[in-house]
């Protein structure tokens, strides 16, 4: 398949076609994923609407290997207490996910290459085999300024340089896990306001009390002086990224859409204007599987745009008997 088409989508109507063609493809190479919609009674022959085909629940990341076969370049890991508690994807070609993270960052801001990127991720840092880890040094080599680099536990020259791009004006993506963000916070202050983009990836990693969106990005306004706080939606399973300009509100590139299951009945797939669970299709996972059923709650709103709301809690997962 002409890899090109996916990122060349223009419409929903072409988007809707090329998912049933990838769905197809999926179908016919990727064994576990056959398994699954087998089960469910579902195949390229009775699948007629996009909302026809199956979502695969993300926990089958952790126990099966999902790919079409092919030889893969790289595997990507997420974080877990141990071994078996990672999520692993096997990507099949890397340049496709390069391909991806440039053109989602590009569809909603500018050349990646213009910016100063100050990479504030010590929990990914920590652990091998990170997808954010990934496209972020991918962001930092290929930067134009010298200044674009990670940081682990170095707050105070994050700090310094953050003063000197902000006096210097160069264009500035902050971007940082929440704790690692709220830890700078609660020591530092910038003087004034800028322009600088502040974004963060979620996640206390068990190192602080989860809140609130709204709290966190209010404590972020006011430390790093900005009028709002941006954010990306990820996950070691998808190739593509969701970007919140502020107050929590996601849009997805054209290869990419977000539905809402009921959390009750996970086959009632595309509610909109009421919370649920969110199902993902990302066309850039060809290799592996397009369509994911996340355990992230979310709602989607008319327009097409959504919000994350935290994680199914697992008492409602227990107490949902259609799940498999």
């Amino acid at each position: 398949m002409n890899v090109e088409r996916i990122f060349s989508i223009h419409s929903e109507k072409s988007f809707y076609s090329l998912a049933l063609e990838i769905f197809s493809y999926q179908y016919n190479n990727v064994p576990v994923y056959r398994q699954y919609c087998d089960l469910r009674h579902r195949n390229p022959d009775n699948v007629k609407h996009i909302l026809d085909i199956p979502f695969l629940p993300i926990q089958f990341f952790r126990h099966h290997e999902i790919n079409s076969g092919t030889a893969y370049d790289v595997v990507f890991e997420s974080s877990g207490t141990n071994e078996e508690n990672t999520s692993k994807h096997f990507v099949a070609d890397k340049t496709i996910y390069e391909m991806s993270f440039t053109k989602s960052f590009q569809h909603f801001y500018h050349t990646a290459s213009n910016y100063v990127w100050l990479c504030l991720l010590p929990s990914y840092l920590e652990r091998k085999n990170s997808s954010l880890v990934y496209m972020t040094d991918f962001f930092i080599r290929h930067s134009t300024h010298s200044e674009s680099h990670f940081y682990l536990h170095q707050l105070e020259q994050l700090y310094q340089t953050l003063i000197h791009c902000i006096e210097q004006k160069k264009p500035t993506i902050l971007m940082g896990v929440s704790f690692a963000l709220l830890d700078f916070a609660s020591t530092y202050s910038l003087p004034e306001w800028s322009d600088i983009i502040v974004m963060e990836t979620g996640g206390m990693k068990g190192n602080r009390k989860e809140i609130v969106r709204s709290e966190l990005h209010q404590t972020l306004k006011n430390a790093f002086r900005v009028n709002s706080i941006h954010s990306e939606y990820g996950m070691t399973e998808l190739l593509s990224q969701a970007y919140s300009k502020g107050e929590g509100i996601f849009n997805s590139p054209p290869w990419m859409k977000v539905f809402i299951r009921d959390i009750y009945d996970p086959y009632n797939v595309g509610i909109v204007n009421k919370s649920g669970g969110i199902n993902c299709i990302d066309l850039a996972n060809i290799y592996s599987c397009s369509f994911i059923e996340t355990q992230d709650m979310g709602i989607v709103h008319n327009n097409g745009s959504f919000e994350v709301l935290g994680r199914i809690d697992q008492s409602i997962t227990r107490g949902c008997n259609t799940l498999l």
